[in-house]
């Protein structure tokens, strides 16, 4: 399995991956340590309950959208951030049609 990307990836080049109805998602950079991903939600569209033993931040760069994270509910717009412990329940709900900038470490193997 690779292990890390190329060093520049251009917006235009790099492929979407569908993962749910509404939500796509494009991989912008990663080594073993990190990983870069842009999610874009459609309205109403939404990212299931799930945990995993990465830890998250998430940026975001459009929309707004309602997060749940271990039980404590926030609506969150552009320019907000989430952070997000390892191992913690979390899901999303997209309010308004946005982008999330999620960055992961380590990076997510089960994306690539």
């Amino acid at each position: 399995m690779k292990k890390s990307s190329e060093t520049f990836l251009n917006k235009d080049e790099v492929k979407w991956e569908t993962t749910g109805e509404g939500v796509r998602r494009q991989i912008l950079g990663y080594d073993n340590q990190i990983m870069l991903v842009k999610v874009e939600f459609q309205k109403d569209a939404i990212g299931s309950e799930h945990s995993h033993p990465h830890t998250q931040s998430t940026y975001v760069a459009s929309g707004l959208f309602e997060f749940t994270v271990n039980g404590e509910t926030k609506l969150v717009r552009e320019g907000d951030g989430i952070y997000i412990a390892p191992d913690l329940l979390h899901s999303v709900k997209c309010i308004e049609p946005g982008i999330l900038i999620d960055a992961f470490s380590p990076m997510r193997e089960d994306f690539i």
